[in-house]
């Protein structure tokens, strides 16, 4: 079969089609920004790349076009209207994944507002340590395999489950497509504020992910989590796993002792330690939620341990990219107040106290832009030394938002304006904490090279 997939540079729909080719199908695709990584990952993968959205590309003449939920009605995608007008077979690609790849395999789906990739990382990881040859898919590059997706010789298929919108002919979220015998609720906020009115919307979308396991399927639900209880309080079919209470529950994983080395208990029953690189209390549930996961696919509390002690993380998640005059900078996927938060928070908890953190952070993300948690922000921020924010893109005012924060907040018009004022704070024992969800326009090598010339 020949797909032609439309947004194919995004994270998702370039796992896919990395799926498709592996699985045998000529792929070929479009986006509006054909650039490296991603472009030089699926060109050597042999998927041939088109700039833009051209309806000229009908004449490629696939058997099917699979459709990013980047594209829209309109002007903007004349390809698209043009499939619409030729009457031409289209789906989404959460209902391709579905259809080509989940089918008949064991799904094991990671939902949550905060941690799904490193989660899902985790659990890829303790699964193919424990020799089961998962098939996964990963919105980030668990530094364990490499790549961001595979088809995995067994039975056991590890995905990313998110809650965002499947396309604009399919508002469900992405994840109700997956149908899961085994999916993890991480923790729900509200967030996506481009496309959920609020946290009530989301809190239905997640049911009607509970509503697809099985009876015979598991949910592992964190248990501090208050909007998750509300969803489970709809009705739940399954069998239920809850991890993280902070103290005795019957049944219950819980964590005992420091992130980075903690004994994993069932009730009063230790049951596996966990001593491994990573730090805060974030991992340290992301972790219990992976073991209680494995779990269900018979791998055994201490093996997931032993797993998680090789665990590299993600990619752009407290990844040091590089340190000049020993001043330290790292790139983090943080982009929601909690997430800066608890990585700020993260960090400051594996520094020495004299130490300082200048987080450098761009409010990218649609819910962001929109100003819908602005007043979050100096909660978010109050660990580090200064915070620094990119101006640019917002309708909003960084500056007066971030007044709480008096002297310890500094507003770039753009991404050079930054770099020009942290390069000016800067000094030996720094450490530059880059937060984004998108490329943050090459800060971290515009920060190496300036600091490096200082």
């Amino acid at each position: 079969m020949h797909i032609h997939i439309l947004g194919i540079c995004g994270t998702f729909m370039g796992g896919l089609a990395a799926l498709a080719r592996e699985a045998g199908h000529k792929v070929t695709g479009c986006d509006a920004n054909v650039y490296p990584p991603m472009s030089d990952q699926l060109q050597a993968l042999g998927i041939e790349l088109t700039e833009g959205f051209g309806a000229d590309q009908l004449a490629l003449k696939p058997d099917l076009f699979v459709i990013g939920n980047v594209v829209t009605r309109g002007e903007k995608f004349p390809l698209m209207e043009a499939i619409l007008d030729a009457g031409l077979p289209y789906t989404s690609g959460p209902q391709w994944l579905s259809d080509h790849v989940l089918q008949g395999r064991h799904v094991l789906a990671v939902a949550g507002t905060h941690g799904k990739t490193s989660t899902t990382s985790m659990l890829a990881w303790i699964l193919e340590h424990a020799g089961l040859q998962p098939g996964f898919l990963v919105g980030g590059v668990p530094q364990n395999f490499g790549v961001s997706a595979r088809l995995g010789l067994g039975n056991t298929f590890v995905i990313e489950a998110d809650e965002y919108d499947t396309a604009f002919f399919d508002k469900r979220s992405k994840f109700v497509h997956y149908r899961p015998r085994t999916a993890v609720l991480n923790n729900l906020e509200f967030d996506h504020a481009d496309i959920f009115a609020d946290l009530a919307a989301i809190e239905t979308q997640f049911h009607h992910l509970v509503r697809t396991v099985p009876a015979k399927g598991r949910l592992v639900v964190n248990a501090r989590e208050e909007a998750l209880q509300r969803v489970l309080s709809r009705g739940c079919w399954s069998e239920l796993q809850r991890f993280g209470a902070r103290k005795e529950e019957p049944g219950a994983l819980r964590a005992r002792g420091e992130p980075q080395a903690f004994d994993v208990l069932r009730g009063s029953l230790k049951v596996a330690r966990v001593e491994w690189a990573l730090y805060g209390e974030h991992n340290q549930l992301n972790a219990l939620a992976a073991i209680a996961a494995a779990e269900h696919v018979g791998v055994t509390p201490e093996q997931s341990a032993a797993a998680l002690a090789a665990f590299k993380n993600v990619r752009r998640r407290m990844e040091l990219r590089g340190e000049v005059n020993q001043i330290k900078v790292y790139d983090d996927f943080a982009h929601h107040p909690t997430a800066i938060r608890t990585t700020v928070g993260g960090l400051r908890r594996r520094i020495a106290p004299i130490e300082r953190i200048l987080a450098i952070f761009e409010p990218r993300s649609n819910t962001m832009k929109l100003g819908a948690m602005k007043a979050q922000l100096p909660w978010a921020l109050e660990e580090a030394d200064l915070s620094f924010c990119n101006q640019l893109g917002l309708d909003w005012d960084a500056k007066d938002t971030l007044a709480p924060l008096g002297a310890q907040a500094i507003v770039g018009a753009d991404v050079d304006a930054l770099v020009a004022a942290v390069v000016k704070a800067a000094k030996p024992g720094d450490h530059l904490l880059c937060m984004s969800n998108g490329s943050f326009g090459g800060i971290h090598e515009k920060l190496l090279a300036a600091l490096a010339g200082k």
